[in-house]
């Protein structure tokens, strides 16, 4: 731990010196998106890249912690904080209901499951205009009590959030959970000789992973003040499963690298921002063919190579 340790401080160093050097208000709201996607990828890369499930609907979890919160802030005048932790109630209880049947099966009933409720979840919110606003939108979300809306303030709030929930992933990885998730990635008869609960792991990591996305989701509706349903499409599933990959699946800096990187390009690229999705699949195709354990984990065991050479 002591390795990842010296991460951390360097990753808060960089925060810091960010947060103290920037003036620049755009550079602040890209780098707060940035640090949400970072947030859902923590918990995706649990699941996926440790567990060995994947999920095809955390833009749902996403979209559902954001609309739980708006909603219940905006129409009924429930303070944000009480709104975040009623998303993630809700999202828990979603989860769980989804998670607890097809969790008990062996292949990739999850990506099924999970991809049905993605698409659920998107007819939801542009169907219930009532509710939801509809295609347009709501608006009028209240930001965080005790923090300036300002997206330098939120950049704050939301990386000191990624750097908790990192340190807590990383202990999960190197506690016996965590080595008993790695040895599910492998082989789940070898684990339940054991005398393992398959189902019971499997479960916990799933919810864990879900309510970090809708904890990244009520963030981004009290730091924008509006939300849509096109910020929650089956295509930000895709890519928030492509910033696992492209990262390196069984490496969490690496998913994390991944997030930050994929976070950015549009904003390098944003003259090509129509061939945004064809630019993701060259790219992960590439890393598939020349970087399969993710092309994080390569600059870094290459750049710890060359270190000690």
């Amino acid at each position: 731990m002591r390795r990842e340790y010296l991460k951390i401080m360097a990753l808060v160093g960089v925060i810091l010196g960010l947060y103290l050097g920037l003036r620049n208000e755009y550079l602040f709201n890209v780098l707060t998106m940035v640090g949400l996607q970072v947030l859902v990828v923590i918990g995706l890369s649990l699941l996926m890249g440790f567990a060995g499930q994947v999920s095809l609907g955390h833009a749902a979890f996403y979209g559902l912690g954001a609309y739980a919160s708006a909603i219940i802030s905006t129409r009924y005048g429930v303070s944000p904080l009480l709104g975040i932790l009623f998303a993630q109630v809700l999202t828990l209880v979603v989860a769980f209901l989804l998670g607890l049947p097809t969790l008990k099966l062996r292949g990739h009933y999850l990506a099924l499951a999970t991809l049905g409720l993605g698409v659920i979840a998107e007819v939801f919110f542009k169907e219930t205009v009532n509710l939801t606003g509809g295609p347009s939108g709501l608006v009028g979300i209240p930001p965080l009590p005790w923090v300036p809306l300002s997206f330098r303030s939120y950049f704050l709030v939301v990386w000191i959030l990624v750097i908790l929930f990192l340190v807590i992933a990383l202990h999960i990885i190197y506690s016996p959970w965590g080595r008993a998730l790695l040895a599910l990635h492998d082989s789940e008869a070898a684990l339940r000789s054991l005398g393992y609960n398959i189902h019971r792991l499997k479960l916990g990591v799933f919810l864990f992973s879900a309510s970090l996305a809708a904890l990244a989701g009520s963030l981004y509706a009290h730091c924008v003040t509006f939300i849509s349903p096109y910020s929650f499409t089956f295509l930000h599933s895709i890519k928030f499963v492509t910033m696992v990959v492209v990262g390196g699946i069984a490496s969490l800096w690496g998913a994390v690298g991944g997030a930050v990187f994929l976070a950015v390009l549009p904003e390098i690229l944003s003259r090509f921002e129509d061939y945004e999705v064809v630019i993701f699949g060259i790219i992960l195709i590439l890393v598939m063919i020349y970087c399969p354990e993710g092309l994080i984990s390569a600059l870094e065991r290459r750049l710890w190579r060359f270190a000690r050479s």
